[in-house]
């Protein structure tokens, strides 16, 4: 069944083109079939899981990196187990939408997805990114060692003058990681005419690729 994504009047002036006003909250349009699954990666391959709002543009940001293996779209953070994504949509669950990054450290550093976090997302928004409002959305990144602790806390450190001094991302141990729902997965590629998707997503994706991490225009 095709759904309408709900309106959140206050997000954007009642003069901006309407589908402007699309969230990524909601239920989809018509799930898309589930992408072919990626290779196997190699041994030496790491991951790293952060959140920066919806995690259909995040996915999509880092899709866009050379050394990146899979961006998995998922929720992390809050106190049910397996949650879905419309348990989640209410902010009761206390999950955050994220993405699990598999990468290939011989060819992108953490340190660089770290940098590369920063220029993605605001980070000095509370529980907000644009239209999307909710802890679901909130600005995150979580480590399994305190050698990845220190690398959080030293990019963000890098990154907080271009902020204005003002950056409130979580930093937090990591946490058990649940895989979103299929068509969550890849979703700006397999749904390109999705309205969030030309509204939100695209102009991003535009942007960054003119930045120096990201992979050049086929």
């Amino acid at each position: 069944m095709v759904a309408v994504l709900p309106m959140r009047p206050f997000a954007l002036l009642a003069s901006l083109v309407p589908f402007l006003f699309l969230t990524a909250c909601g239920n989809p349009q018509t799930p898309a079939p589930m992408p072919t699954p990626a290779p196997l990666p190699p041994a030496q391959a790491e991951t790293l899981v952060l959140g920066g709002g919806c995690f259909w543009c995040v996915e999509a940001a880092y899709e866009l990196l050379p050394g990146v293996l899979s961006a998995e779209s998922g929720y992390a953070g809050g106190k049910r187990a397996n949650p879905s994504y419309e348990q989640v949509c209410t902010g009761a669950t206390g999950h955050a939408e994220v993405v699990k990054i598999t990468f290939d450290p011989a060819k992108v550093t953490r340190a660089a997805l770290l940098d590369f976090f920063w220029d993605i997302h605001n980070p000095t928004t509370l529980n907000r990114q644009g239209a999307d409002v909710g802890t679901q959305y909130r600005s995150v990144v979580y480590y399994a060692n305190d050698a990845e602790k220190a690398a959080i806390e030293s990019s963000r450190d890098r990154a907080n003058p271009a902020w204005g001094g003002r950056i409130i991302t979580e930093i937090s141990p990591l946490p058990e990681f649940y895989p979103a729902e299929a068509y969550h997965q890849d979703y700006f590629r397999q749904n390109p005419g999705n309205g969030y998707c030309q509204a939100v997503i695209r102009p991003k994706i535009e942007k960054l690729r003119h930045h120096s991490l990201a992979a050049p225009a086929q």
